[in-house]
């Protein structure tokens, strides 16, 4: 018996010492590979400063190749907008943060001078034409993926911005604290399609949607949200809405 539990006692130290053996060689193993990372973080951070270095001007002046660029990184988990908080040596480098940034703030002064005649809710194409003008000739050409980062870079200051898709490819951008319903898209798609104009009854032919609902949906988007006209002399009709955030303005 005595000899049986040497033997028992004996396998479990070896055991013991076998999982100790497997633990610091996992450990081992470990900090290589760590250390192996570190490695390939560190060269491939250095191939993208050389990168940015070199075509920093196509990036910021070529909306096509920013676009790429920005897909590559994308693609690898980096974001080359960031801010300071999420990779300022990024930013500093490219000097994109601070062009985001002021992308930023053109998009709110556009938004916040035609929200009186919008109610907040413009349509994506008129917001890049007027942004473009107000940067001039010297700032370069734009795109809506441009505008749809810069948006991203204002939802913490929670004034409501957001760019909204309301059906056929079709965007809007949002400046106001408030949500759009289903119903508000269908109307504001219309509307668009109509050149800004809409009434009732081409709800209800193409929508099929009941003489109740097609007035519901007009009437709380001309008086609780401010997002349409009426105008009660319509040469058409005698009574028609207007949405102004489709409707193309020649400032």
């Amino acid at each position: 018996m005595h000899r049986l539990g040497g033997v028992g006692l004996a396998a479990f130290e070896r055991q013991q010492q076998s999982q100790r053996s497997f633990s610091a060689l996992s450990s081992e193993l470990s900090a290589s590979q760590v250390t192996a990372l570190h490695s390939q973080l560190s060269q491939f951070r250095s191939a993208l400063q050389t990168f940015a270095s070199t075509h920093r001007e196509s990036i910021r002046s070529d909306p096509a190749f920013r676009h790429a660029f920005q897909q590559m990184c994308a693609s690898i988990g980096v974001d080359p907008l960031a801010g300071p908080r999420k990779g300022g040596w990024w930013a500093e480098m490219l000097g994109l943060g601070d062009w985001q940034y002021e992308l930023g703030v053109q998009i709110v002064d556009v938004c916040v001078s035609t929200r009186e005649r919008n109610g907040g809710v413009i349509e994506m194409k008129e917001l890049v034409r007027l942004v473009s003008k107000l940067r001039g000739v010297g700032g370069g050409v734009i795109t809506e993926d441009d505008v749809v980062r810069s948006i991203k870079t204002l939802q913490p200051l929670g004034a409501g911005y957001e760019v909204v898709e309301v059906g056929g490819g079709r965007k809007m951008v949002r400046s106001v604290v408030k949500e759009l319903d289903e119903d508000q898209a269908i109307v504001l798609t219309i509307a668009q399609e109509e050149g800004g104009r809409i009434v009732e009854d081409v709800l209800v032919m193409r929508r099929g949607w009941t003489r109740d609902r097609a007035t519901a949906a007009l009437e709380n988007m001309l008086l609780r949200d401010g997002l349409c006209w009426l105008d009660e002399q319509d040469e058409r009709s005698g009574r028609a809405y207007w949405v102004p955030s489709v409707m193309r303005w020649d400032d």
